[in-house]
C-alpha cells in the first residue's frame, strides 16, 4: 500500500472514507464487498494517513489515499494524480457534500447518496439504516 494512487495498468475504484477509526471499522465489510464486486480494480481508500496500519490489515485496500479533515467535514481530495476513477464510491456520510468532492474528479460511475440513480439522501438516517 502506498501514499498515492496509481496504478494505471489496472482500472482504479476510489473510497471516500475519511473518518476516524470507529468509522474506518464499520466501512470494513462495504470495503470488502466492494473488492468481490470489482477485483481487477487497484482499490483506493481515501482516509486520514494515520489508519495505515488498519487499513493495510483489512485486506481490502491496495492504496491509502491520505485525506482528512476536522471533525466529520468533508475532506479535499487533492492527492489523485493520472485519469479520473472508473468508479468512485462515498462512504463518508456526508451526502451531496461528500459526492460533490467525489465528483469533482470526473469518475467513470459515481455510488453515492444523491447521485444520479443513487438513493436520496436524509441528513437524519443513521448510515446503518
Amino acid at each position: 500500500m502506498n501514499g498515492s494512487a496509481g496504478a494505471p495498468h489496472r482500472p482504479r475504484l476510489l473510497v471516500l472514507r475519511a473518518l476516524g477509526l470507529g468509522d474506518l471499522l464499520a466501512g470494513v465489510p462495504a470495503l470488502r464487498a466492494l473488492r468481490r464486486a470489482f477485483p481487477d480494480h487497484e482499490t483506493v481508500l481515501a482516509t486520514p494517513a494515520e489508519l495505515a496500519p488498519i487499513v493495510r490489515a483489512s485486506g481490502a485496500v491496495d492504496t491509502l489515499l491520505p485525506a482528512s479533515a476536522p471533525g466529520r467535514a468533508v475532506p479535499a481530495i487533492t492527492g489523485w494524480h493520472g485519469p479520473p476513477p472508473r468508479i468512485a464510491v462515498d462512504l463518508h456520510g456526508r451526502g451531496p457534500e461528500s459526492m460533490r468532492a467525489l465528483a469533482a474528479l470526473g469518475p467513470g460511475r459515481l455510488l453515492a447518496f444523491a447521485a444520479g440513480d443513487g438513493p436520496r439522501w436524509y441528513a437524519r438516517e443513521h448510515e446503518r439504516d
